[in-house]
């Protein structure tokens, strides 16, 4: 590499011998004056400028016994054999044969140059090469930074990966804590739970176990690297041939899953039971049931008016409003209203509804939707109007839409995506969801809905679909018993360590014991699995305020936030509901867990301007059941508190859980009512309303159902009977008799 040197010139640069003999260059003598060899002619004529033209031959010198090539940097006369230094007429500037790393004697880039000067000048640094030198290294620094962080992009569970390093100590080097079950946790639960901690057993060297786990991390992030670097060196041609290849293999899938259906089988409708509407005998209940039909009259009769056939109603405006969640699928608000219209015996509006549906409910649609609610509004809306009125056209668009929602299960673990598109297939995750995980809520949200598709197509790939997902959620590891928010479709590894039984987690705790409900309990493999999810709730996620508000907190790697969100609320009912099989002693406190969760929502409601209830609350800062934040205060006309005093009311009779709906109502007259529908409020702590000016259509399917309900006999769609889905859609419970009657 090159050196500088002390001649009788001053300072001239040295050359590295290595590249003096790749360029031909033959020296005169060695150090010590013993003679070189014969090379080729001292000077050539190239094509090319620099080294590559007529150029003075290099020298040789001699400096402390080592030897050093000096070229002059004049192109004006031939190479010549062992001139002396004085005949050079000037000198090369350094950094003229790429001086990117210094020699032995320097101290770092460019401190070759230094060094070989013995401090008569600092370290060259960068400022000694040339602006082209300086754009390559800057280049390939650039080049190394994009694959770093390109890496970490494509790593399919990096944030994972990179917490489990940077914030999580490892298991093996804490102290075991000893496991403080809730006051719903089961005895023999615990105690298995201490024999299981005993077998798996405490590693016997912590720093082993820790090499270990960097070893394997440090292997999944170079595997990471090399597919990174292979991708960013395709070209472009390479990755559109990947594209189509994919795409091809979506369509084959699409066309082996619709093959499967060469035609629905034959089926004997079974008239339901408890769709019977009869008056309540009470005159004040049913005067209050006839206002919550009238609210629904007033809701469904604008959608008509302004929005018919669109997705949603935008009450203020008097227009259509279509979210992104359906794609370029219509008639949103027909479908998901439809079994409320029935029950509430509007057979006119039914009628309308069914006609629409016959003739223009398209889901050939080249479109992106939401897998999730897809499945809950539009299948779980036509699977329920097939129950509760046998018409054949609910049966036969359900089991469509299903056969399109299939693909969205094409992943390396079965776990579907959470947006697909209709017609080509193709699937991805929210790009804010950890690293392109799906959600446990959404993947989670599908059991109810495919069983019956399977059940009423007579093909069980419906069923198998989320089967599988069962058998995958069963083979991981769950931190403190806990499901986390995130999974991985292509590792089938979780994400983000954070869990919650509000958005991104709730109505997966639902399915898992409606599906157990929904088998006629024979589904035994759910109830365990909901059971020991709530056990695991209920030890780390449910707090009590000072206040004596009970509440279920979110968990963040651990650590709790103290809030909770009005999609939480739900899980009062739930609670209550699955109270008839849990272990016998447990019964009456899982009653009692639901009767609190109801309080503190209602509380939420309670203590707001307009009696509503924010989007989420909390239960810090000196607060409790408050919103503190602004983007926490607004109310979408959501129906999960109405629908925990729903389940209550059935399961307990206490009145005021009417007396609690009925303060709902009100507040949905004084505040959202406006002469085109109902619209969401934007604060409900503010005196004056700010509409948000969408009617969504969960307030038509769930939140004026539940309302019904509550004030009707509780003979109208019973709980033995019926099991509602997520959004209030009412499936029938799967009797083994009854699979054998209605299906041939």
């Amino acid at each position: 590499m090159e050196n500088l040197t002390n001649s009788d010139e001053g300072l001239q640069p040295a050359v590295c011998r290595a590249c003096l003999f790749a360029k031909g260059a033959t020296p005169a003598r060695r150090a010590g004056g013993e003679p070189l060899p014969a090379g080729r002619p001292a000077a050539q004529t190239r094509a090319l400028g620099g080294l590559d033209a007529q150029e003075p031959a290099p020298q040789l010198l001699t400096a402390g016994g080592s030897e050093v090539w000096l070229l002059s940097g004049s192109a004006s006369g031939p190479w010549t054999d062992c001139q002396p230094a004085a005949a050079t007429t000037g000198a090369m500037p350094v950094g003229g044969l790429l001086p990117l790393f210094s020699s032995p004697g320097g101290g770092g880039l460019g401190g070759g140059l230094g060094g070989g000067l013995s401090g008569s000048r600092k370290g060259s640094g960068p400022a000694a090469f040339r602006l082209t030198e300086k754009f390559v290294l800057l280049l390939v620094f650039s080049a190394f930074i994009t694959l770093c962080f390109g890496a970490i992009f494509f790593l399919p569970d990096s944030s994972k990966l990179l917490s489990g390093v940077l914030f999580h100590s490892n298991p093996a080097l804490q102290p075991a804590a000893e496991h403080k079950p809730g006051p719903g946790a089961r005895a023999e639960d615990v105690a298995e739970g201490r024999v299981r901690h005993r077998e798996e057993g405490v590693p016997g060297d912590p720093g082993a176990v820790l090499e270990d786990n960097l070893a394997r991390i440090r292997e999944n992030h170079e595997r990471a690297l090399r597919e990174a670097k292979e991708t960013l060196q395709k070209l472009p041609e390479e990755i559109q041939r990947d594209i189509l290849l994919e795409k091809e293999k979506v369509a084959q899938d699409q066309l082996r899953d619709k093959e499967l259906f060469g035609g629905l089988p034959k089926v004997d409708f079974i008239p339901p039971i408890g769709i019977e509407n009869r008056e309540p005998a009470d005159a004040s209940i049913r005067e209050k049931r006839a206002k919550i039909k009238e609210m629904m009259n007033h809701a469904w009769n604008n959608y008509k008016r302004y929005a018919w056939g669109l997705n949603e109603l935008k009450p203020i405006s008097k227009e259509g409003h279509s979210s992104s969640l359906f794609g370029s699928i219509k008639g949103a608000t027909i479908v998901d209203a439809l079994d409320t219209l029935f029950i509430m015996g509007m057979k006119t509006e039914f009628q309308e509804a069914k006609s629409w549906i016959k003739k223009y409910l398209d889901f050939n649609v080249n479109a992106e939707v939401s897998v999730f609610e897809v499945n809950i509004r539009f299948v779980g809306g036509l699977l329920s109007a097939y129950y509760l009125s046998g018409e054949e056209i609910f049966r036969k668009k359900a089991v469509e839409l299903g056969v399109k929602l299939l693909p969205a299960f094409h992943t390396p673990s079965g776990i579907p995506w959470a947006l697909l598109n209709m017609k080509s297939g193709i699937g991805r995750n929210w790009p804010w969801a950890s690293g392109g995980s799906s959600i446990l809520a959404e993947f989670g949200t599908l059991h109810l809905e495919f069983m019956h598709l399977s059940h009423l197509s007579g093909n069980p790939i419906f069923a198998e679909k989320v089967m599988n997902i069962r058998t995958v959620l069963n083979k991981l590891e769950k931190p403190e018993g806990l499901y986390p928010n995130y999974l991985n479709p292509s590792s089938g590894q979780w994400g983000q360590h954070h869990v919650s039984v509000g958005g991104l987690g709730d109505s997966f705790y639902e399915y898992l014991l409606k599906a157990w409900l929904m088998s006629d309990r024979t589904d035994v493999e759910a109830k365990k699995m909901y059971f020991d999810a709530v056990q695991a709730i209920e030890t780390h996620l449910i707090r009590k305020s000072s206040g004596g508000l009970t509440y279920i907190a979110e968990w963040k790697g651990g650590l709790l936030e103290h809030k909770m969100g009005h999609l939480t609320c739900f899980a009062g009912g739930m609670f209550a509901l699955g109270a008839d099989g849990a272990p016998e002693a447990l019964a009456q406190h899982y009653l009692e867990l639901g009767a609190e969760i109801a309080r503190t929502c209602h509380e939420s409601y309670n203590r707001t301007f307009m009696k509503l209830g924010p989007e989420a609350f909390r239960f810090d800062g000196g607060v409790e059941a408050i919103a503190t934040r602004q983007n926490e205060k607004y109310y979408i006309l959501r129906p999960e508190v109405i629908e925990t005093y729903m389940y209550m009311w059935r399961l307990t009779h206490d009145p005021k859980y009417r007396t609690w709906a009925w303060e709902a109502v009100e507040a949905l007259e004084s505040h959202c009512r406006v002469n085109g529908g109902y619209s969401g409020l934007r604060d409900v702590y503010f005196a004056n309303e700010s509409y948000d000016d969408v009617q969504q259509s969960f307030f038509l399917a769930e939140t004026l159902k539940y309302l019904y309900l509550i004030f009707s006999d509780d003979d109208l769609l019973p709980l033995e009977h019926w099991i509602f889905n997520t959004e209030a859609h009412p499936f029938p419970v799967l009797r083994e008799e009854k699979k054998e009657i209605e299906v041939k």
